[in-house]
């Protein structure tokens, strides 16, 4: 078989490159053909799906720290992951964030500097982040900055719109429940101010509350909102790559509803299925069955948890995912 090998990342213990190469030595370690394709959904990962950083920049972190952000340009695009300068990683965790305070402003520097640098389109992976300031950080930062003429597009890792950013996702940056209502009466403030200034109004835009609202922020600037994991796959050619194949395998840490929205493993199922290709998807955990009753298409799965144990797992996960997939096609082998 041709098997097509496009995971995610397994946060906090292996890339998705990584995955991908342990889980494509499982597939030809049962005999078969593997190609690789490391996605990312707009999320951490994104740079790496593009081929790694090769510029870096001194920018304002997500509470105000210089730090070293890293981005890539390849003498015309330029590809930013807002979580390299706004994310949450970089404050350390949600128990040390400042929920409140946390600005986008660095993310605006980072693309400031590759208008600087001479990229005529960026690309904005949204998602990771530290923030819920609604891009207002970033727009201040690109004041000074020249945009006419660019293409900005933003990699959304999440559907969610403007307003409702708060409410899902500030808890787990840090936020306790009166600073998530604060968040959000700010974020609705914002949407006036964005309209009056811009005429775009951003509460209506499908993505528009991805990392805290910089989508909806960007979109004021003329930015495209689209689909991370889209812009990743038709970036790098998974449309050819899925010509032909037998088998598509995927897989991330977690797999649950929000695995389908937005996110790598329900895109690669929703492609999959248009063209008649069976899903195996292999994730550390799954908590959700039913959600794979409407996804549509001919989808397997393998808990690694479930299968290995939650210690062998998490502490050999390459080794992990490459014995899942070998025994699994090799089981389908003798079954057929």
């Amino acid at each position: 078989m041709r098997v097509v090998v496009a995971p995610d990342k397994f946060r906090g213990t292996v890339t998705a490159a990584e995955a991908a190469a342990a889980l494509g030595a499982g597939v030809r370690a049962a005999g078969h053909r593997a190609t690789l394709k490391p996605m990312a959904d707009g999320g951490e990962g994104l740079l790496e799906a593009f081929g790694g950083p090769n510029r870096t920049t001194s920018v304002s972190g997500p509470l105000g720290d210089d730090i070293d952000a890293v981005w890539r340009y390849d003498g015309r695009t330029a590809v930013i992951e807002m979580a390299r300068a706004s994310g949450l990683a970089l404050v350390g965790g949600p128990e040390r964030n400042d929920a409140i305070a946390a600005s986008t402003f660095g993310t605006g520097e980072l693309i400031a500097a590759a208008v600087e640098t001479g990229a005529r389109r960026i690309i904005v992976g949204a998602g990771g982040s530290a923030t819920t300031d609604g891009g207002l950080g970033a727009l201040r930062a690109l004041l000074s900055s020249r945009l006419r003429g660019i293409e900005l597009n933003v990699a959304c890792d999440v559907r969610t719109y403007f307003t409702d950013a708060a409410e899902r996702f500030a808890p787990q940056k840090g936020a306790s429940d009166a600073q998530v209502e604060l968040l959000r009466r700010r974020l609705e403030r914002l949407v006036e101010v964005y309209l009056e200034q811009s005429g775009v109004d951003v509460s209506e835009l499908i993505g528009g509350g991805a990392a805290g609202g910089l989508a909806g922020g960007l979109a004021t600037l003329g930015a495209q909102l689209s689909s991370g994991f889209e812009i990743v796959a038709e970036e790098t050619g998974l449309d050819e790559a899925l010509d032909g194949a037998d088998l598509v395998i995927t897989g991330e840490g977690f797999v649950d509803a929000g695995s389908f929205d937005g996110k790598v493993v329900g895109g690669i199922v929703e492609w999959a299925a248009e063209l008649a290709i069976p899903v195996l998807i292999v994730a550390g955990e799954v908590f959700d069955e039913d959600v794979f009753d409407s996804a549509g298409g001919e989808v397997h799965t393998i808990d690694l948890v479930a299968t290995f144990g939650r210690e062998r797992a998490m502490g050999d996960t390459a080794v992990v995912l490459a014995t899942a997939v070998s025994d699994w096609l090799g089981a389908r082998s003798i079954s057929a």
